[in-house]
């Protein structure tokens, strides 16, 4: 279920609010990528820490460690509302630096693609030994080396074998 800006408000404290706000659409695509890393940061550790007291609340209200205050947590839906707050600003923050590296990626691509169709076409005519390596340069056509494999068997044993089958299908056909 998507959570409201309200309960997000309601959720976090002032300084983790401005945090937050900046992970929003309109405002994280105005910043630097330097600044984008930093508030990547900062929100994870928050996240972490809220993860760690949530996690602390849920143990306390099972009575599995002892409480912090003077009396166990009896509910945790506060800690686990600002775990859920901040976990997705930290999605939206890794989503946006994830489509900026795929964006620096493709413009990198097309940027090499245009510089190897530049060296290609310049390299057509421009290169000294560009002819020389072909195999109708020169001095006419090249021996080009087969490819098929040499026959491991010699070819008097081929004939013999061949014969050996005629002979024998002439006896079963004459029966």
């Amino acid at each position: 279920m998507a959570i409201t800006r309200k309960d997000e408000a309601r959720a976090l404290a002032a300084d983790e609010r401005e945090l937050v706000e900046k992970s929003h659409h309109p405002m994280v695509q105005d910043l630097s990528d330097k600044e984008l890393s930093e508030l990547v940061q900062l929100v994870r550790a928050r996240r972490d820490k809220a993860r760690t007291e949530a996690s602390r609340r849920r143990r306390e209200m099972r009575g599995k460690s002892a409480a912090k205050g003077a009396a166990p947590s009896r509910a945790d839906d506060g800690s686990r509302m600002k775990l859920d707050v901040l976990a997705m600003a930290v999605r939206r923050l890794n989503a946006e630096s994830e489509r900026r590296r795929q964006m620096a990626a493709r413009v990198s691509l097309a940027e090499n693609a245009r510089n190897a169709l530049i060296l290609k076409k310049a390299g057509k005519d421009d290169a000294p030994g560009a002819a020389f390596n072909a195999r109708t340069a020169h001095h006419g056509m090249r021996k080009k080396a087969s490819e098929r494999r040499a026959g491991l068997v010699r070819p008097m044993e081929l004939g013999r074998q061949r014969k050996a089958g005629a002979v024998a299908q002439a006896k079963r056909d004459g029966r």
